[in-house]
């Protein structure tokens, strides 16, 4: 855990982030996602405060949707539900 900015809300909580993989480890080793994807990319990680990163996988519980449709921050933002807890939780302290 740090104490940097959630990547998609940006707020600092006292429990600070956690690591996120955006292609989840579960699909490196798929055939779709190797050929899509280089190692680099999949090992992209960004730093979620525990609010966003159980918001994440409640909302996307497929971690094959998640890795094929969701795989950069912006496309975790434009997730229709995403956005609108995102709206909520920047308000929370």
């Amino acid at each position: 855990m740090s104490q940097h900015p959630c990547d998609l809300c940006r707020r600092i909580t006292k429990t600070g982030t956690t690591e996120h993989h955006l292609i989840p480890r579960t699909c490196h080793k798929n055939k779709w996602f190797k050929k899509r994807f280089t190692r680099k990319e999949m090992a992209v990680t960004v730093s979620l405060c525990k609010d966003c990163h159980s918001a994440i996988h409640d909302l996307i519980p497929s971690e094959k949707e998640l890795g094929r449709n969701y795989y950069t921050v912006e496309l975790l933002k434009a997730h229709p539900q995403m956005a609108k807890f995102l709206d909520w939780v920047r308000k929370q302290k």
